[in-house]
């Protein structure tokens, strides 16, 4: 181990001064054992500090490669699986041979950023001088080496020389590597009487993997194979790649090779990229491919139809690794299923109900409507995951197309697809016009796209193909279309019963950075004439209005919305009375329970329900806490749940209200943690009621002040893996830009003050039949004001995320 002065120092001070203590330890053995132990502890953690801001200095490398995004979203999609389904690198003989420093240099680099390839190497090359140094001529049969006993002898030899030369060069760089020379491959014999010593694979050990992974070193295998009875059998290195990769299923297989990808024999360049399901055909017919050319892509094509759509190959070669790796436009030749695209001429072509739920617009939708009184063209993958509206005023075939809509999940954007479909619009519309809100996190994307853009009011304008006096009057169309919106966005106004709890508190805070709604009142009857704090538009002072008033001012039309902050069983007096002054003149939003199983008022939960349904609505019942966070849990595995889920929630006493109790006396809950209402809890049949789904629910309040963590099980009817649950929730909560789907397991301090949900953990049993979901979500905001405000914006035409922060 290396120790720079400063950690020198640092050591000997710590010892130094441990030492002093030493007097108090009866016997010199144990002052020694004691020393070399806190001398042992020091230098671990030393050494921990090291690699953790070596990774951080290589990571920070790769912004340096492609883009600071491209880097992180990459490095997050590798890190979000299993270690050993990361890749697997099939590495030529000639590479090892001409190029081992280059692949040591990447294949560390990999490492240090916390990835751990699998590398399987050949020793073609090498093995042909040595059987020419025996004056052993090589035979073939179908392309396939004839290994006699000699031969074999020869092979296996040269295999763990490459082997371990590989090894050593990983260590001299500090990369820890295990050899593995065999115990992964069982095979039996391809056809002994043709090909000898030439084994078929029937079966992988992929223990002996995991174990070099576990111990923290990358594993290096050869392909050599062996019968269950022990007899050594030599496997192509190519059918020994993808035999291991039909089994680990990992999310990249790379074939590393001196010329770098795929190349084109006409036009002598590289290929960048084959999406099989549209091109393998093309290529197949191509007078070109032929011989290894055309066996290699039969080989793949025929790999990765046992795999996900999540893996893809890629060739290229060995310094070009990480920029293959970590930036779109990669280096090499990226191979992948892909995605089946369409091309629909009208709306009535297309799966009405698939559209709808992909738009999550119910069939009224005044969008769906307009759309139909233009030319529309719509692209897509089969699925709807990837989906593009391309519209065209019927009346002027030479006005500008317009983009309405371009929406796809997180695994097509991983997968390139959104690329594949931007080619498709291109080809049909050399002009294009399309605008984003400004919060886009996409937005640098779609500026790559455009020839350029106009931002206004919080909207930016794309364009490409267009002449400037067209941008011209593009951007005064666009101006003038936003300001018309922005003159007709008239003011509302809030009147919010019950102001004295922590949900109110919140909501007041929201309202703040509202350009639209205001507080009208605040009433409270223990906090009647003292001036609200925290509210910073205007002055206002608590009132205490009672039923009768509140009917005159709804007669009154004072009141555009009526927010109901009363503890549960409280409200129904001011319901009754709001509706006798005129019913549904005003919105009213119930904070309580009351109404959540009342089919007359709107649950209002917008990324599980009827967005359009809320947009009309004029009583809406805000969810819970709890039963928002376990709704969003489960809702993607509903199809696949074969058992009761069990949740396991676990909130702050910010949740127990401002009454005293145990259950908010950080006193009483320092050092602990208090379960409660152990069943039949109000949200235990609101989340079953509203999923048609029975749950069980377990509650409990902890010492923190705000944020819930859930644990979730669910039982399931078929088998999945943690990386198929994951996309699931991806591609349900794909645009929501309240919920974040993340790799790891989500902390409920790092929700606390925030505005969004967080989902993962994705844990799935050996069976494949159960996972364990974690959700956060912080009670005061998504659970209770962020999620009324964003209900109260849809119900009142504003923008549905209007004075959320959004993260």
């Amino acid at each position: 181990m290396i120790i720079s002065k400063v950690g020198k120092s640092m050591l000997s001070k710590s010892v130094s001064f441990n030492a002093r203590r030493l007097s108090f330890l009866p016997t010199l053995q144990r002052r020694k054992k004691f020393l070399i132990k806190h001398t042992k502890q020091q230098s671990r953690l030393y050494s921990q500090d090291l690699q953790r801001n070596e990774k951080e200095t290589i990571i920070k490398l790769l912004y340096n490669i492609g883009s600071k995004e491209e880097a992180e979203q990459y490095l997050r999609q590798f890190s979000s699986v299993e270690s050993q389904k990361f890749a697997v690198i099939k590495v030529g003989g000639a590479v090892i041979s001409n190029e081992i420093d280059s692949l040591a240099s990447s294949l560390s680099f990999l490492n240090r950023v916390g990835l751990y390839p699998i590398v399987l190497h050949g020793g073609g090359p090498q093995l042909n001088i040595e059987l020419e140094k025996a004056k052993i001529e090589p035979q073939y049969n179908n392309g396939i080496r004839i290994t006699d006993a000699k031969t074999l002898e020869i092979a296996r030899s040269i295999f763990i020389k490459e082997n371990l030369k590989l090894v050593e060069a990983l260590e001299k760089l500090g990369t820890r590597a295990r050899p593995i020379t065999g115990g992964v491959f069982i095979a039996d014999y391809l056809d002994r009487s043709e090909y000898g010593y030439v084994g078929q694979i029937t079966g992988i050990n992929k223990d002996v993997v995991n174990a070099s992974i576990k111990a923290g070193a990358l594993p290096i295998l050869t392909s050599l194979a062996e019968t269950p009875s022990g007899q050594i059998l030599n496997v192509n290195a190519d059918v020994a790649a993808g035999e291991l990769a039909k089994v680990l299923e990992p999310l990249k297989i790379i074939y590393l090779n001196e010329k770098g990808g795929l190349i084109n024999e006409e036009t002598k360049k590289k290929i960048d990229s084959i999406n099989l399901d549209e091109e393998y055909d093309h290529y197949m017919a191509q007078p070109w491919v032929k011989y290894g050319t055309r066996l290699k892509l039969k080989e793949i094509k025929e790999l990765l139809d046992h795999l996900p759509r999540t893996s893809s190959v890629a060739i290229t070669a060995v310094e070009q690794l990480p920029k293959e790796l970590f930036t779109d436009s990669g280096a090499g030749t990226l191979i992948r299923r892909g995605y089946r695209l369409f091309k629909f001429n009208s709306l009535d072509e297309m799966d009405k109900n698939k559209l709808q739920k992909r738009l999550q617009i119910n069939p009224n939708s005044d969008f769906i409507s307009n759309l139909s009184k233009k030319s529309c063209k719509v692209y897509s993958d089969e699925s709807y995951d990837a989906l593009a509206i391309v519209t065209q005023e019927k009346t002027n075939p030479n006005a500008i197309p317009f983009l309405e809509k371009f929406v796809a999940t997180k695994t097509i954007i991983l997968n390139n697809v959104i690329d594949n479909i931007w080619k498709m619009i291109q080809k049909d519309n050399p002009r294009l016009l399309w605008a984003i809100d400004d919060r886009d996190e996409n937005k640098a994307w779609h500026f790559s796209r455009s020839d350029g853009s106009y931002t206004i009011n919080g909207k930016t304008l794309f364009w490409y193909g267009i002449s400037v006096e067209e941008v011209s009057a593009a951007i005064k169309d666009f101006a003038a279309t936003l300001s018309n919106t922005n003159t007709t966005q008239s003011s509302s106004s809030v009147a919010l019963i019950g102001a004295r709890g922590y949900t109110g508190q919140n909501f007041v805070s929201l309202l703040n950075n509202h350009p639209y709604i205001s507080l009208s009142h605040v009433s409270s009857r223990e906090l009647e004439g003292q001036e609200l704090s925290g509210y910073f538009k205007e002055k206002i002072k608590y009132v205490n209005l009672k039923a009768e008033q509140m009917k005159e001012m709804q007669k009154n039309g004072e009141v555009d919305c009526w927010v109901m902050a009363l503890p549960n069983g409280i409200c129904t007096p001011f319901v009754q009375a709001i509706n006798e002054g005129q019913a549904d003149k005003s919105l009213i939003l119930d904070l309580s329970a009351d109404y959540r199983f009342d089919n007359e008022w709107t649950y209002g939960l917008p990324e599980l329900g009827d967005r359009e349904s809320l947009r009309k609505a004029k009583k809406i019942s805000n969810p819970g806490c709890y039963a928002t966070g376990s709704q969003l849990s489960i809702a993607p595995l509903l199809p696949y749940i074969s058992e009761t889920p069990t949740i396991f929630g676990v909130s702050g006493y910010s949740g127990a209200g401002t009454k005293p109790s145990p259950k908010n006396d950080p006193k009483f809950l320092e050092n602990n943690m208090i379960p409660y209402s152990l069943t039949d809890h109000i949200h235990e049949r609101e989340i079953s009621y509203h999923l048609r789904k029975t749950v069980n629910f377990i509650p409990h309040v902890a010492s923190f002040f705000q944020g819930i963590t859930l644990t979730v099980n669910i039982p399931l009817s078929k088998t999945f893996k943690s990386a198929e649950i994951r996309e699931l929730y991806e591609q349900k909560y794909a645009g929501e830009k309240l919920i974040k789907v993340v790799d790891d397991v989500p902390l409920v301090k790092d929700i606390s003050k925030k505005h969004s949900v967080k989902i993962g953990g994705f844990g799935v049993h050996s069976s494949g039949k159960r996972v364990v979901i974690i959700t956060t979500i912080d009670n005061l905001l998504k659970g209770a004001a962020t999620q009324a405000l964003q209900n109260i914006n849809l119900a009142l035409g504003y923008d549905e995320y209007e004075g959320i922060p959004l993260e």
